[in-house]
């Protein structure tokens, strides 16, 4: 099959690599480079970078905006059968699809988690499951017809950024499935019921909080659900301090008041109904470390606290 993929983040890459291997990838098209980084450098996707390094045949593009005359041009020319769609970044409109077969890879269990940040919200919820969907294209965010569907457990310690490449890495499977039974003509698509739709709106950096008068279960969520981005801060001695990792205690019971650190050694800090287990921070200026590694270079101590902070 002639496979036209549009994507621009790190989530497509598996599957391309898969559509590469399984069917004849004629073209890809990408976001412009972009300024990344500290020193602001013009940097390319990873759907871009990979395709330089891999796919020395494939024609490549990188428009501004994909819905130009010379951009629909280069994507009708390339007489593809089918086009895979994944976390592109622009909207297709309608003279750009033109009758094409068209499918995006949504991470989460449509109609659940319609918008930007799926992989966060899931968490940030406290569900059990997520999954990937493959979808048709609708001019309204993620409502197309359901096409195939993937599920996975989120474990407790698990952050936005792990499931992140949890689900990219679920991705090529459910994809070449779909294409498959495209191909033998045996599609059943599926209409998402509205009655159950939620909204995964975007995040940001004045959402890095957390508040430990909360439940430890909120305070858990909210901790792995904004892990890496926008990331959690705590004050901690008067300094910020990252919390880039949590998961759930055995602890119960009321044991110090919020944000009391209960046990420096495990990294137990006190919520309104017991602990929550803290497995990596990030102090100011320095890496990403285990709690015990930076338990034992601050020689922290119980009773000392965590304090909200607000971010803007």
């Amino acid at each position: 099959m002639r496979v036209l993929f549009l994507g621009a983040g790190a989530f497509g890459v598996p599957t391309l690599e898969a559509l590469v291997r399984a069917h004849e990838v004629v073209g890809v098209i990408t976001q412009p480079d972009r300024p990344a980084g500290r020193g602001r450098k013009l940097t390319a996707t990873p759907i871009a970078q990979w395709s330089l390094e891999h796919l020395k045949g494939a024609a490549l593009i990188r428009p501004d905006d994909v819905n130009t005359d010379e951009a629909i041009r280069f994507a009708h020319q390339l007489r593809a059968d089918a086009w895979v769609i994944i976390a592109f970044g622009q909207k297709l409109g309608e003279s750009l699809l033109s009758d094409h077969f068209a499918v995006n890879l949504h991470a989460s269990r449509l109609p659940r988690w319609r918008g930007a940040a799926p992989i966060n919200h899931a968490i940030l919820a406290r569900d059990a499951m997520t999954g990937n969907s493959v979808i048709t294209i609708a001019q309204r965010m993620d409502a197309g017809l359901v096409l195939g569907m993937s599920t996975r457990a989120i474990a407790p310690d698990v952050t936005a950024g792990m499931l992140h490449d949890q689900l990219a890495g679920d991705g090529p499977a459910l994809v070449l499935d779909v294409l498959e039974q495209q191909a033998r003509g045996m599609l059943n698509p599926a209409v998402q019921d509205e009655s159950s739709v939620t909204r995964a709106t975007k995040l940001g950096r004045r959402d890095g909080w957390v508040d430990f008068s909360q439940t430890s279960e909120e305070c858990r969520c909210r901790i792995n659900g904004l892990s890496p981005w926008p990331g959690v801060k705590a004050g901690y001695r008067g300094r910020q301090l990252g919390l880039v990792r949590a998961t759930r205690s055995p602890a119960r019971g009321g044991v110090g008041a919020a944000g009391e650190i209960v046990d420096a050694r495990m990294g137990l800090v006190a919520c309104a109904d017991g602990v929550v287990q803290l497995l990596e921070v990030q102090p100011e200026g320095k890496s990403v470390m285990a709690w015990g590694d930076f338990a034992n270079g601050h020689r922290v101590v119980d009773g000392e606290r965590l304090v909200r902070i607000d971010t803007c």
